[in-house]
């Protein structure tokens, strides 16, 4: 099975030792997305504004990877919040109007560079 690093200057750069991404012969798995833009700089302002950005990062590595938001298969979703679901939601709402993937949403105690969210895919090549 081949295994290849996905690297997009248009999205969010590692800020650890981890890839972007991983694509393989049939599936493509995305590290976990906060709302830091391309520049490595965080997104200010509420959870819309920082899931906006998230799913900018996104929408570049699915491009990179050469798959797209249809054949995205399971997303998890980090709030820093659960009371920040609804706001989310109607963002992440936008991206997968018609059959939308698997999905879970947890609140966890605290998320990288105190993001209020942070989301991973995995799709299909």
């Amino acid at each position: 099975m081949n295994r290849t690093v996905i690297k997009t200057d248009k999205a969010a750069p590692a800020i650890g030792p981890y890839s972007q991404a991983i694509l393989t012969d049939t599936m493509l798995y995305c590290s976990g997305q906060i709302p830091l833009n391309a520049q490595g700089v965080m997104v200010e302002g509420d959870v819309t504004a920082q899931t906006i950005q998230v799913f900018e990062n996104i929408t570049a590595l699915l491009a990179a990877a050469g798959s797209s938001y249809e054949k995205v298969v399971k997303v998890t979703v980090f709030l820093a919040d659960m009371n920040d679901f609804a706001a989310m939601n109607a963002v992440y709402g936008q991206h997968f109007a018609v059959n939308p993937p698997a999905r879970s949403t947890v609140q966890v105690a605290r998320l990288p560079r105190d993001a209020k969210v942070e989301i991973e895919i995995t799709a299909l090549r």
